[in-house]
């Protein structure tokens, strides 16, 4: 596998009206940016409707996409709004996402985009045809969806538990009645499927022209107010009234003293196991079809989770019980191939058999710099610790950005990270040295979160883990961040450390088995690529 490096960057951050950054001009330019920067990764946050505090890994729904990331200037140009209807919706903060005020703004557009739809005068290619035809291809997950959500909003947005018994426990007659009444808003929240997976579609579509390839998201577990839990109750460890008899966390760690109380409702593996995983499999299946490969969010949860009794306040108290592992991930291969496109979130606590099911399907883990320099050189973090078949970050979207975890980090990490990056005697930036030396890593991937790029402080973290408030998913970037010199750097320290696409003639050297040819060809290379850009930034 070739040496790549990217940048994480979620759609919410990016520039751009109307509350927060969505699939519209600002994503194509940031995918200029990225070619520019010689980056060939765009990893996101799951691209899911947000949960409560705005959390993409507490969705109403794992299958649909979150339709906040519409763009109603694409929606323009699509021929569903005009220019005109845009207007005095454009009075939005650029420095973080107004999660509600953008709900409120896009969802009325959205209406209006399937007004005209249902009026009939709108291109084929957002016409009745073209949506029922992908509409019949994820009806899986499609119909299911959007009921749950036209019935979330009839109820004034109130949580599944709240929900009366009768449409809580699925009653046939209830749900007939509700989707007779609400069918023209299920059916523009199914319309709004469509067009989300649309525009995302042509972006990808953009970006892998330019060589960029998406790293998605997908959290282990769904959200008690879900679609999902609501339509397959028997898939999850609940009580007679539906609810959870035990909830997802995770014991104290590094985020958190008292743990990190999830709350999502817990799988009944046995169950899924007995039918082969099909729940599993459709799930994979529709994230294999978003994103080029999948960060598997808390991957330690497959091999052992832990278990939290309902009702508690903090994780503490709580068990680890065992997991299908191997099972779930033979059947896995038999569906989609070996190796499957997937990262392992292998971070927190790791065991043997965590590790041993790593290996054991040849998945790349992660390793975090900013975890590095406690422990002394056995530190598995540290560079020199690195394996090939890995994922190396400076930081994650868990994590404060380097800057902020720098300024808080005790002494004598602080003191470890300057002798280990060579800061005692150089006036290099710190968030540069972090950068330099997640592309020096011999991971085959690194991929650096765009604050870090930016050098940005702890104003720019994404999430604090535990906590709940505005401060988290919120963060946008100004487009004026996204310098010349930014763009330069990056490039220069990316074909610096063998991170640059293999040039035509290399590539045959290499496959000719000439290894005196390609190190004399990537050493003209990289001089000359160096030259050219060491003369256009100040390093």
């Amino acid at each position: 596998m070739p040496r790549r490096s990217g940048l994480l960057l979620h759609l919410t951050s990016l520039p751009g009206p109307f509350g927060l950054g969505d699939l519209g001009p600002a994503a194509y330019r940031f995918a200029d940016f990225l070619e520019r920067a010689g980056q060939h990764v765009w990893q996101v946050l799951p691209l899911v409707p947000g949960g409560y505090g705005g959390s993409p890994y507490a969705s109403p729904s794992t299958f649909a996409g979150n339709p906040l990331l519409i763009s109603p200037e694409l929606l323009v140009e699509d021929g569903l709004l005009d220019a005109d209807d845009l207007e005095g919706y454009r009075d939005f903060p650029s420095h973080r996402a107004d999660l509600e005020g953008g709900r409120t703004v896009r969802m009325a557009l959205l209406k209006k985009a399937y007004a005209r739809f249902a009026e009939g005068d709108v291109p084929r290619e957002v016409g009745a045809a073209a949506f029922e035809r992908w509409a019949e291809r994820h009806a899986d997950w499609l119909d299911t969806y959007a009921l749950f959500a036209a019935l979330k909003a009839d109820l004034g947005q109130i949580g599944l538990a709240e929900w009366p018994e009768p449409l809580r426990l699925r009653d046939p007659d209830a749900l007939a009645e509700a989707a007779h009444r609400l069918q023209p808003e299920v059916e523009m929240r199914r319309y709004a499927q469509f067009l989300f997976d649309r525009q995302w579609k042509r972006l990808r579509a953009y970006a892998a022209a330019r060589d960029i390839a998406f790293l998605g998201d997908l959290p282990i577990y769904v959200a008690a107010d879900s679609a999902e839990m609501w339509a397959e109750p028997d898939l999850f460890d609940l009580d007679a009234e539906g609810r959870p008899n035990a909830v997802a966390g995770v014991p104290p760690d590094y985020f958190s003293a008292t743990g990190q109380l999830w709350g999502n409702p817990l799988y009944r593996w046995d169950r899924m196991e007995a039918r082969g995983f099909p729940w599993w499999k459709r799930r994979f299946k529709r994230h294999f079809e978003l994103f080029d490969e999948v960060r598997v969010d808390h991957f330690r949860g497959f091999d052992a989770y832990w278990a939290v009794p309902a009702g508690e306040t903090t994780a503490i108290e709580g068990e680890w019980l065992p997991a299908p592992g191997a099972a779930l991930f033979d059947a896995l291969e038999a569906e989609f191939g070996s190796p499957l496109p997937v990262v392992a979130e292998d971070l927190g606590l790791v065991t043997p058999s965590v590790t041993a099911l790593i290996e054991r399907f040849d998945l790349p883990g992660m390793a975090v710099l900013e975890f590095a320099f406690g422990g002394g050189p056995q530190n598995s973090f540290l560079p020199h610790r690195h394996k090939r078949r890995q994922v190396c970050y400076t930081g994650t979207h868990d994590n404060d950005t380097v800057m902020g975890w720098w300024r808080t980090a005790p002494e004598a990490e602080r003191e470890h990270a300057l002798q280990y990056l060579g800061l005692h005697h150089s006036h290099e930036p710190l968030h540069w040295a972090m950068i330099r030396t997640a592309l020096a890593s011999i991971a085959d991937l690194t991929v650096i979160p765009l604050q870090d790029a930016l050098g940005l402080g702890s104003e720019a973290r994404m999430n604090t883990p535990g906590t709940v408030g505005p401060q988290n998913w919120s963060w946008r970037v100004s487009e004026g961040l996204l310098s010349d010199h930014v763009e330069g750097h990056l490039r220069y320290l990316t074909g610096l450390y063998g991170r640059l696409p293999i040039p035509p003639e290399v590539e045959k050297a290499i496959e000719a088995g000439v290894d005196l040819a390609t190190q004399r060809v990537e050493s003209a290379r990289h001089e000359a690529e160096g030259e050219a850009i060491g003369n256009r930034v100040a390093l």
